[in-house]
This record gives C-alpha cells, structure tokens and sequence, in this order.
C-alpha cells in the first residue's frame, strides 16, 4: 500500500512538474515576444506582473515535485549520525514538521482568497487583474503540497511500522554530500 501511494505520488507530481513546465515556457515566450516587441517601438505590456504570477503558481505546485524528489533541503547533522532506525525517526519528525507547516499555510490561504473573491479585487497595476484569478491556482498548489506531505508521511509511517527503513529512508530521506559523490 505505502509503495503504491509513493508511487502515485510520484506519476501526479511528474504530470504537474510537466504541466508546471509547459506554463514557465509560456510566460519565457511571453517575455521574449515583448522585448523583440520593444525593439521595434511596440509592447505587450506587463510581462513583469505576468511572469511574477506565474512564478508565484509555478512555485506552490513544484513543491510537491520537490518533495517526492527529496529536493528539499535539511540539515542533516545528526541525523547523518544515527542508524537507520534513528534516522528514519528524523525523516518521519521532518516529514510531520513539514506537513504541518504546509497545511497551515495552505489553510491561511483560503481567507486571502476568500476576501479577493468577495471584494472582487484587482491588482494595483494598469492590467488590473482579478487577483483571485491567480490566487486561486497559488492556493490550490499549496493543498496539493500539503495533501502530498500528509500522504507521504502516512506512506512512510507505514513503511517503518514494518521495519523497511531503506524504503522509508528512499521515500522520505536526505540525500547528503557523501550520497551525492557515490
């Protein structure tokens, strides 16, 4: 069960991380075709508001992907330290610390939203754009991060509880220097 959870994970963040892609090549597009634009007199006009929101987007849905990845950074003093069993303990505090921390952001994510759809409110910029129409897909970035940590977690509380501690530590680990010269 833990394996198939980690594996569908892994399949859902490699299509966002594509998707997630596709959108920054877009907005590069978007910004190269203003500035050939700008040689010739002309302009599409807030690419910087444009590219800052699609960053914003393409932040909260890649940290999904960076997590089933183990692209997280941690400091792993102590944990490098310790036996399997030991660190498998570190990977699981780690693992409920960051689940935690991201559900309450994506949480406290909502009332942003919630008050740019009630006030229907617009950027303070000369393309006035709804804000909810990018807070939105910033927020729902933020759940599918936090849905990934908890299931993550609950993956790799299983894995331990069966004392598979190299599948834990490949689900939920660190990958230190010494691993990365090997």
């Amino acid at each position: 069960m833990a394996q198939t959870i980690l594996t569908t994970l892994r399949r859902l963040n490699h299509a966002i991380a594509i998707a997630v892609g596709v959108l920054l090549l877009g907005c590069v597009a978007f910004v190269l075709a203003d500035i050939v634009l700008r040689q010739v007199g002309s302009s599409l006009g807030g690419t910087d508001e444009i590219s800052g929101y699609v960053m914003a987007i393409a932040t909260a849905w890649g940290m999904g992907y960076a997590l089933v990845e183990l692209g997280h950074v941690r400091i792993d003093i102590l944990r490098s330290r310790a036996g399997g069993r030991g660190r498998a303990l570190f990977d699981l505090v780690a693992m409920l610390a960051l689940a935690i921390t991201v559900s309450l952001i994506a949480i406290r994510a909502w009332p942003v939203v919630a008050r740019s759809l009630a006030n229907s409110s617009r950027a303070n910029t000369p393309l006035e754009t709804p804000l909810a129409l990018v807070q939105i897909p910033w927020m729902a970035g933020w759940v599918w991060f936090a849905i990934a940590s908890w299931l993550t977690f609950a993956a790799a509380v299983m894995l331990i509880a069966r004392r598979d501690f190299a599948a834990s530590e490949a689900a939920i680990g660190t990958f230190g220097e010494l691993d990365a010269l090997k």
